[in-house]
């Protein structure tokens, strides 16, 4: 077994892979549901309930950063770890006991949001903890990765069928609790202190100014901002794919649980085989393909929605989607090697542009036409961003994990 999968073979990496599941659950069971209990179980107006969307934004986008930068500096990697995990059991803890405006402010538009950094520091502790061998690297992070993946379809199943048989939506802090809380505990009795490991973990030596102006340099915001092009298209998928099938005469709520739940289950595999594919080809060539398959998936949702074709797209999102989701990880951590809890503050920081990008490829689409104008500008944007990520490192320094 751990032959087949390297990230079983470590106490470290294992630990890693147990928190991803945890993390899924905790996110399937409290993200799809949250618009539905802000709005109807709290009672907050909808422009309201924005405003806490815009708080959490900023939040994790703000937390994350901070805290790679901090790990970086100064390490106490498990303090930082175990602060973001108490958050996130804090907040839903308080949802549990006093569901109202205040505690649902502070929990999805703070706390959670805190402890949204972990996914960043999780993988931050991942690249010290591989080896250096970038195949195998590749290999280990597809796994960790995966695992999340897996955790997250399971729960989506499980509240589709706990909420035909009647449970409350309220519930799903039920399972999001006690996910939260075992992360708490794992992370106290499993992460490595600092000093007590196989590998080095030097502080970078730079301070916070230095830290952002790091950030901020030409080459590393230029890839950012095409990363973050390529993924606005995940975010525009999850935004058309209720309006399109509740629009459509002939699919309902029940096919975008569906639609939503294959997606993912194709990327598990997916996950798993992508380090052959990186032992062999460029990252930036592979995110290229990847993004064009995503966007032949991303036209087709408004076109095909009412086709027994539509199913079999969510074969080709899954592929390509599997490209977008996790090459950017290790490409972050190889261009700002020997940063790795910045690496994985970048990924928050692209999901930020991909949110802004997405919101305004909405709007502009929406306003010039429907759902298929939509599709096209995001289609634009996540090609615009491939082509151009392309073409920066065709020539760079940023090779392939194996050379």
């Amino acid at each position: 077994m751990t032959s087949r999968f390297p990230a079983l073979a470590n106490p470290t990496l294992r630990l890693i892979a147990v928190a991803m599941l945890l993390f899924g659950a905790l996110n399937a069971s409290v993200y799809p549901y949250q618009s539905l209990i802000g709005i109807e179980k709290i009672g907050l107006s909808k422009p309201a309930f924005s405003l806490v969307l815009v708080l959490a934004s900023a939040v994790a986008v703000t937390s994350s950063v901070l805290f790679g930068i901090l790990g970086d500096m100064r390490g106490h990697r498990r303090l930082i770890a175990l602060a973001a995990a108490a958050c996130g059991a804090s907040g839903l803890a308080m949802m549990l006991a006093y569901p109202a405006p205040l505690t649902f402010v502070l929990s999805h538009g703070i706390l959670l949001p805190v402890a949204s950094s972990l996914y960043g520091q999780l993988f931050a502790l991942a690249r010290l903890a591989s080896p250096a061998d970038g195949r195998a690297r590749d290999g280990i992070l597809g796994t960790i990765r995966a695992a999340m993946s897996v955790s997250f379809l399971i729960m989506l199943i499980f509240w589709t069928f706990a909420f035909g048989a009647g449970a409350g939506v309220m519930t799903i802090y039920i399972s999001a609790g006690l996910a939260g809380f075992a992360m708490l505990g794992l992370l106290y009795l499993g992460w490595p202190r600092q000093g007590a490991t196989d590998w080095h973990d030097a502080p970078s030596g730079l301070n916070m100014r230095d830290a952002f102006a790091e950030i901020a340099r030409p080459h590393v915001m230029i890839r950012l901002l095409l990363l973050g092009g390529i993924s606005s298209s995940g975010i525009l998928y999850m935004v058309l794919v209720s309006l399109v099938f509740d629009a459509s005469p002939v699919r309902d709520a029940s096919d975008v649980a569906l639609y939503v739940g294959l997606v993912a289950g194709w990327e598990v595999p997916c996950l798993l085989l992508m380090p052959r594919l990186v032992a062999r080809v460029r990252r930036t060539t592979l995110i290229a393909l990847g993004s064009a398959l995503y966007t032949c998936h991303l036209i087709a949702l408004p076109i095909l929605s009412d086709s027994p074709l539509i199913w079999g797209m969510t074969l080709i999102a899954g592929i390509g989607g599997t490209a977008i989701i996790s090459l950017p990880i290790t490409y972050y951590q190889d261009l700002l090697h020997g940063r790795p809890g910045t690496a994985g503050a970048m990924l928050a920081l692209q999901k930020l542009v991909a949110d802004v990008m997405g919101a305004a490829a909405f709007a502009i689409g929406t306003s010039l036409g429907g759902y298929e104008t939509v599709a096209i500008i995001g289609t634009l944007l996540a090609l615009t961003g491939a082509g151009g990520l392309y073409l920066v490192d065709r020539n760079h320094w940023l090779m392939p994990a194996t050379q």
